[in-house]
């Protein structure tokens, strides 16, 4: 486990504040004058009776008769507990006023939309559960779902929920051999695709890719595939094993009764994304990861029934499974879904949509964020966005520049910014402003929400000081933790329980993988992976310090930083940086970018080549793949696997910089 990087930096806590508006904390769900807000002190006395609270908000077959059962890193939370998911994100909303709630609102990125009450998706749920049991499906089975954003992704995620069948969702992005290996991986028995898709106007052939995933017996499990008619080109069906989606529905029996699961029966396992390693399938409970996600997203994001909200992921990431489908649905929200590309078919889309539906709460990840900022101002100012009352960041840290445009120029200085932090492994949301009751700072997630208890410590376990730089701990269970590695239980103990441990006790702490420090304030800055460091002559670096000392530059909307080998230093540092729209490149650029860095940091941190990008190579989730940067900073080419690479022309426009 690598050492965080320690720099010279000015105290944290003297960064700017920005109290929540009185307006927004007037109305807040959670203000200094609330009930919740008398029970915060309470969830850190006493967590098991604050996330037992949190459950009761559930629908439940059967009460639990005991909270929870630990023995690190094994947990078991709402023992004897049975449930099942779709019966609070749907069944009771449907036997109430909301049956007549639009649930999903959704637009294609040719321009469709489509809108689904409540009742109108718990028919479909229920008729499509009807097709995956016909197929042979039984609680337990795994199926895929290999779809783009469209609301029958939706629509299948619940009908395998409502059998207690695992689903796997694979990002519609992934190549045949990536969705291949974790078919396999699973064991699924359903493949459930679709023709197609819309991305940036052109058609994602998702069937093919299956087809290409399943040939010569690729995936023995597999035996249907169940096919969704979106684009209307043609495909090919192979007999026996392949059926229309609305072929299916027409004929199926709905299933009107859920089936009861026990409350750590795997509801989904979702795979990582691959950026640093071979994937895990990261499993998650139905109880647990239910519980967590519907309390988040009622306190972070201050929900109202009123609320149109928008978290731009798509369903194959977490960020998508947790708040935009069981998050939003167990609350009763209305859910904005959007198919395409942000920018597509001009820069202004997002903002177009937002001022059209009337969005109220928008939740996007910082790449996003800082590639609106380079197009410029002038495309949010072009569209009506006061239907906006808060903003949320997901996915990475967002550096202090991008968090004070978002909060400006699209919330116009009005809304509250809710910048979270959470894992795929954490299934939900672990530290974030209350909106109304915590003031944010630019940058930093602030704190740990109640009921979960995190720390900046060495590693040896000693908690570090103020604006010391440690490793961030979550130091007792939580109910949405993932419960293992599927198939790999020792992965599982050895990726997150053992490079950390109780000092006092040596128990051990989960490890989240980051670096972080604590302000005098209490507030956390997370800065990154702790393997995302150069050493360079004897000082290890965090790559997010670098990167945030080029985006405060006012010429800069992005960069990622990577180390190569160096002779001389160990490494030196590479930057790949893309300009804001306007700003040509130019050798006096470089040495300019360099002394903000060597002022900011430190004359250790200059970098020693700065390459200017049209575009940086990313994930579909928003993740830069500073792995294939690191290889073209070193060796000058590619090679390593780019199946989850969102745009390959990214890599062929990187070239060093020029006068």
């Amino acid at each position: 486990m690598n050492k965080p990087a320690k720099q010279a930096l000015e105290p944290l806590a003297s960064r700017d504040l920005f109290p929540t508006p009185p307006s927004f904390a007037a109305r807040a769900r959670i203000n200094r004058s609330t009930w919740a807000a008398q029970r915060l002190d309470d969830a850190a006395r006493d967590p098991l009776a604050y996330w037992e609270a949190a459950a009761d908000a559930l629908e439940w077959r059967t009460r639990w008769h005991q909270v929870l059962e630990w023995s690190a890193p094994r947990s078991k939370w709402f023992l004897g507990g049975t449930l099942n998911a779709t019966e609070s994100c749907l069944d009771r909303h449907a036997r109430s006023w909301r049956r007549t709630k639009a649930a999903l609102i959704w637009e294609g990125e040719p321009g469709e939309v489509r809108t689904l009450t409540y009742g109108q998706l718990h028919d479909d749920v229920c008729r499509f559960a009807g097709v995956l049991r016909a197929l042979g499906l039984v609680s337990g089975d795994r199926a895929a779902i290999y779809l783009p954003l469209v609301p029958e992704a939706v629509v299948a995620m619940l009908a395998c929920a409502r059998l207690g069948v695992i689903h796997g969702v694979v990002f519609g992005g992934f190549s045949a051999e990536a969705l291949c290996s974790r078919i396999n991986d699973a064991s699924c028995k359903v493949v459930i695709t679709a023709d197609g898709g819309a991305r940036k106007g052109q058609v994602v052939r998702l069937k093919d890719t299956v087809d290409q995933a399943l040939a010569n017996g690729a995936c023995p499990s597999v035996t249907s595939v169940v096919v969704l008619r979106r684009t209307g080109h043609e495909v090919s069906m192979t007999p026996g094993r392949d059926r229309w989606w609305h072929e299916l529905v027409r004929d199926a029996q709905p299933v009107r009764e859920a089936v009861a699961v026990d409350a750590e029966h795997p509801l989904f396992i979702l795979y990582t994304s691959g950026t640093t390693g071979k994937p895990k399938g990261v499993v998650h409970s139905t109880g647990g990861y239910l519980t967590g996600v519907a309390r988040t997203m009622r306190w972070v994001f201050d929900l109202k029934d009123e609320d149109v909200f928008w978290c731009s992921a798509d369903v194959g990431w977490v960020t998508g499974h947790s708040y935009v489908v069981y998050g939003p649905l167990a609350n009763g929200a209305t859910v904005f879904l959007y198919e395409g590309a942000p920018t597509y078919p001009g820069p202004d889309r997002f903002w177009e949509m937002i001022a059209r539906h009337r969005i109220s709460i928008l939740y996007t990840a910082p790449t996003a964020i800082r590639t609106f900022m380079r197009l410029g101002d002038h495309h949010p100012q072009r569209h009506d966005l006061s239907s906006l009352r808060l903003l949320g960041s997901v996915g990475e840290p967002i550096n202090p520049e991008a968090w004070r445009w978002y909060h400006q120029a699209v919330g116009g200085g009005r809304c509250p910014v809710v910048d979270t932090w959470w894992q795929t492994e954490t299934g939900a949301i672990m530290a974030s402003p209350l909106p109304g009751l915590t003031a944010q700072k630019p940058g930093s997630c602030t704190k740990p929400l109640p009921g979960v208890e995190m720390d900046v410590v060495r590693q040896d376990g000693s908690r570090c000081a103020d604006d010391e730089q440690g490793f961030l701990v979550i130091k007792r269970p939580w109910p949405s933790m993932m419960r293992t590695v599927w198939g790999d239980d020792e992965r599982f103990r050895q990726t997150y329980w053992v490079q950390v441990k109780d000092p006092a006790t040596g128990a051990p702490w989960y490890f989240t993988g980051d670096g972080a420090r604590r302000d005098q304030d209490g507030y956390l800055w997370v800065i990154g992976r702790v393997d995302d460091v150069v050493n360079v002559s004897g000082h290890r670096l965090g790559t997010a310090e670098v990167e945030s000392a080029l985006v405060s530059h006012l010429a800069v909307a992005e960069a990622a930083v990577v180390g190569r080998p160096d002779e001389l230093k160990g490494q030196g540092i590479v930057a790949f940086v893309t300009l804001k729209d306007g700003r040509p490149p130019s050798e006096a650029l470089v040495e300019e970018l360099k002394r903000q860095v060597a002022s900011e940091i430190g004359s250790f941190a200059r970098p020693d080549d700065i390459r200017w990008a049209n575009a940086l190579p990313k994930t579909r989730s928003g993740k830069i793949m500073r792995r294939l940067l690191r290889e073209l900073a070193t060796t000058g080419r590619v090679t390593g696997d780019t199946t989850s690479l969102e745009d390959f022309g990214a890599i062929a426009a990187l070239r060093p910089a020029e006068d």
